[in-house]
């Protein structure tokens, strides 16, 4: 009775993984580990290294754990990598993607939860967004991320696999144990702390002329664990019969740029400089959740998203690893 949580080394996998642990779930990890770090691995969970679209390997993984679920949290997730190379993200997470899904459905496994994104809207046409706003996003990333939410929904219909697509808006902080470790690193907290820690010398600004109050960009920060609490609470809603649904996570409260680093300044106690620069294209001036529908379905609330709680527990976090996990030498 074991769940498989492929990307489980990475970020929020990593947390997902945690959560289950502490409510005494079996998992299993499934990572090729090439954003994934191997230090995030609790010890007492099996960790097999390889491609979810090697159906060899994930066929042993179903039979050596008796995995009867899966939590899929294994894609590529650089917006600008996926402009440069789409081809290899149409790969990673659409093509193999559909290589674990018939593996999973051969086994008789029916219940996926699926790490999906708010990048499936494209611009906001209206705030904040539901369930319903029109798809059409505007980067491979986003595109393979609906393809993929497609081919659950026809897999619904044609196979019975139930599944839960959860469209994150933007995920933040950390827990004691796991937190953010990218590279490149493109999450704005992350960025904004290296620079309190000394290791950068300003945050930079895309664009202070938004239509905002303070012509910066807004988003919808959610702390880690509570998406990690959302994707177990998903699960338990497949186990209990509930039909497959696409929810967006995320608090319905938007955070500007500049708040954000004033936040981080009075958490840290650091000055924390910034540099203007030009917007950078597609960059729409605000993205906030609508997360009504997740709150219902789910019968979850956001518990932790305080964007003051969520920087401190990141900054504490980088205070223990300051350079990020301890990385494997050959």
């Amino acid at each position: 009775m074991t769940i498989l949580v492929t990307g489980g080394a990475g970020y929020i996998g990593s947390v997902t993984v945690e959560h289950l642990q502490r409510a005494k779930r079996p998992v299993a990890i499934l990572d090729n580990l090439s954003r994934g770090h191997r230090a995030a691995v609790p010890a007492a969970v099996p960790l097999y290294v390889g491609n979810i679209g090697d159906r060899d390997l994930v066929r042993r993984v179903i039979r050596e754990q008796n995995i009867t679920a899966c939590i899929h949290f294994a894609a590529l997730a650089l917006v600008p990598e996926s402009v440069a190379n789409p081809a290899r993200y149409y790969d990673n997470n659409v093509g193999q993607c559909q290589i674990l899904l018939d593996t999973l459905l051969e086994a008789g496994i029916r219940r996926f939860v699926f790490s999906s994104t708010c990048a499936t809207y494209g611009l906001p046409q209206s705030i904040p967004m539901t369930e319903s706003h029109p798809q059409q996003p505007i980067t491979p990333y986003g595109w393979s991320k609906l393809f993929v939410e497609r081919i659950l929904a026809d897999y619904d219909r044609a196979y019975g696999l139930r599944f839960v697509a959860l469209r994150y808006f933007n995920a933040a902080g950390a827990t004691v144990i796991h937190g953010e470790d990218h590279e490149p690193e493109t999450h704005l907290i992350p960025n904004v702390l290296r620079v309190a820690g000394g290791r950068a010398e300003a945050v930079e600004v895309y664009g202070n002329d938004y239509p905002t109050p303070d012509g910066t960009a807004i988003r919808d920060y959610i702390h880690v664990s509570d998406l990690a609490a959302a994707h177990i609470a998903a699960l338990d809603a497949l186990a209990d019969g509930q039909p497959s649904a696409f929810l967006n996570l995320g608090t319905g409260r938007g955070h500007s740029v500049l708040e954000v680093i004033e936040t981080a300044r009075r958490v840290t106690g650091h000055a924390i400089p910034t540099r203007i620069r030009t917007r950078r294209p597609g960059d729409p001036p605000q993205l906030v959740a609508d997360p009504h529908a997740a709150q219902d379905y789910l019968c979850w609330r956001p518990a932790q998203s305080d964007l003051e709680d969520i920087i401190r527990s990141a900054w504490q976090w980088h205070g223990r690893h300051p350079n990020g996990y301890p990385k494997e030498t050959a």
